[in-house]
């Protein structure tokens, strides 16, 4: 089965930290998107992406045809509730940046990546 999307779950300083977001299960977020998303996607977490004031941050980085074509990674902030985490999951199963249009919903969940 060829891979598609790459998604990178923050977890560092603030992204991931119950004293920041003490009524978030950060755990649980990492394992159900690894429940519904793996093997077909990657999961992977991360060191700092520099967006702690958008934290929970996570970038859903497109399937590698869609990026020949031109897609580029998304980044999403402060996905604090299964809701966000909900519509995140369908949209990268309905085939994520390039494969599928991202729901109006999910757009208010968009941020800027930090610039270098």
């Amino acid at each position: 089965m060829a891979q598609r999307c790459t998604v990178t779950v923050c977890r560092d300083c603030c992204c991931g930290s119950r004293t920041k977001h003490p009524a978030v299960d950060h755990d649980a977020q990492i394992d159900r998107l690894r429940a519904e998303l793996e093997p077909e996607h990657r999961i992977r977490t991360s060191l700092c992406l520099d967006v702690c004031s958008q934290s929970n941050a996570i970038v859903v980085q497109p399937a590698p045809e869609a990026r020949r074509r031109g897609a580029r990674p998304v980044w999403f902030g402060l996905v604090l509730d299964d809701t966000v985490l909900d519509d995140l999951i369908t949209w990268v199963r309905d085939g994520g940046p390039g494969n599928a249009d991202l729901p109006a919903v999910l757009e208010l969940s968009v941020i800027s990546p930090p610039t270098v």
